[in-house]
């Protein structure tokens, strides 16, 4: 069989797969920060355009693809997705692991099948400059890019330790033109405040976030776009999983479980969502999202309403949460540091209808070390978590004599992250305990929203 299934360019989607219609029940409203009630769409437009508005609340089971937009995915889409032969000899499994391997993509992750649509639309509505926030660097050197490619101004607010041990991808951004600012800064009401409560502060993607959003609502021509979390981000990555379906046909064959790794939800929900809606359809698949020890949101946060950022500037939604002012530890998987949980992703958990696992990072790091030595490619931090889920599920195979389809998603690569690989290598890479009585804290200060 072949290592790489491949689709040529006029196989990539015309259109994104919108799981809202296919949800189990009824989404809870969104709520206003400031008014306590559901937010309408006039609440957004000081910083999102209406087109990205339109996304987000659509009823629409599919929604077309921009010609603009296609024409940049040929840069890197369709992404490969390998059939990991070295990976299942190495392990002595019966089962056969794929991977679908969006470390392609100019920006070496699955970041920009959104952000070049963000900017399009953005460009489209007159908008001169986008405002962000980047944990691991990931988001951010994507929206850079897009920006780069639409000629519009990017200001990146990146969490501070991510800034330490990610200096690269800082250059990255750098590189295609965005301003990057090590967050919490002094450029903002809502930086300056968390630093005089917290000097030495290691930054959070909420506070990031609150940033972010604080930048976009206080300049007329600036918007705030975000990498994860939202529907309509969510919507963009579909991508993923309907090209890895369509492979998966080519290879004769179909997943007994997907793995992704999860964070705000945007990589699981973009390799997950197109298989989640052949599970309705009553295909026997399982989907699990797999996420930090040391953030473990879907695994033991609480399923309540809650800010997305520290400041309590964004808007409020029912999710999976560890409070949004927890701050979690300054592990090197820096995309998966969020306190909460896409949404959709969180009524799906809540249904039943996809499971969760959390792994410390030196686990996930020994995962990711065997994969790099069978496959050659080095897996982003992040991504381990899914190496790790896919190694344990192909050695439970071998254990129970069963053979078994697992697909998981490299949702990037880690050559920027070598400073990470290098504490593993070294023995000084420090597991962190799920902090308990941090997340209790955080927990007592959710919003209360009376509906």
């Amino acid at each position: 069989m072949n290592t790489k299934i491949l689709l040529s360019e006029d196989q990539i989607p015309r259109q994104w797969y919108n799981i809202i219609p296919d949800m189990p029940g009824p989404l809870a409203p969104v709520i206003n920060p400031q008014t306590l009630k559901p937010i309408t769409p006039d609440d957004m437009l000081a910083i999102f355009p209406m087109a990205l508005i339109e996304q987000e609340m659509s009823p629409n089971r599919w929604i077309d693809i921009p010609d603009e937009v296609r024409e940049i995915y040929k840069l890197w889409r369709p992404s490969p997705l390998f059939r990991a032969h070295r990976l299942e000899k190495a392990l002595g499994t019966p089962a056969k692991i794929y991977y679908k391997f969006e470390g392609v993509s100019p920006a070496g992750s699955h970041k920009p099948n959104s952000a070049i649509p963000q900017a399009w639309y953005n460009k489209q509505a007159g908008i001169r400059r986008l405002a962000t926030e980047t944990g691991a660097g990931q988001w951010g050197s994507s929206l850079a890019l897009a920006c780069s490619l639409f000629g519009l101004e990017c200001t990146v607010y990146m969490v501070k330790i991510s800034c330490t041990q990610k200096p690269y991808r800082k250059s990255m951004m750098q590189l295609w033109g965005a301003q990057v600012i090590p967050s919490p800064s002094e450029f903002t009401n809502a930086g300056r405040a968390i630093l005089a409560h917290d000097p030495e502060c290691l930054g959070s993607l909420g506070i990031a976030i609150s940033e972010a959003v604080e930048d976009a609502a206080t300049h007329a021509d600036t918007n705030y776009a975000l990498g994860s979390v939202l529907n309509h981000v969510c919507l963009h990555q579909t991508v993923i999983g309907q090209e890895a379906r369509e492979q998966m046909k080519v290879a004769g064959d179909y997943p007994d479980v997907v793995i992704a790794c999860c964070g705000g939800g945007s990589n699981f929900a973009g390799l997950a969502f197109p298989f989640i809606a052949d599970r309705a359809a009553g295909k026997n698949v399982r989907c699990l999202a797999v996420e930090p020890a040391s953030c473990p949101t879907l695994t033991k946060g609480v399923y309540a309403f809650d800010y997305g950022d520290t400041a309590k500037m964004a808007p409020i939604s029912m999710m999976y949460t560890l409070g949004h002012d927890f701050m979690p530890p300054g592990i090197h998987a820096g995309g998966l540091r969020y306190h909460g949980e896409s949404p959709l992703v969180s009524q799906l958990h809540h249904a039943g209808q996809i499971e969760a696992k959390a792994y410390k990072q030196n686990a996930c790091f020994e995962g990711a070390l065997l994969f790099a030595r069978s496959e050659g490619i080095v897996p982003a931090p992040e991504s381990s978590h899914a190496v790790r889920a896919a190694i344990d599920e192909a050695v439970l195979a071998k254990e129970e004599g069963k053979e078994r389809t697992i697909l998981f998603g490299l949702s990037g690569h880690g050559q920027l992250d070598m400073g990470a690989y290098d504490a593993y290598l070294s023995g000084n890479l420090e597991d962190y305990e799920y902090p308990e009585q941090k997340i209790r804290e955080a927990l007592e200060r959710l919003p209360k929203v009376e509906l």
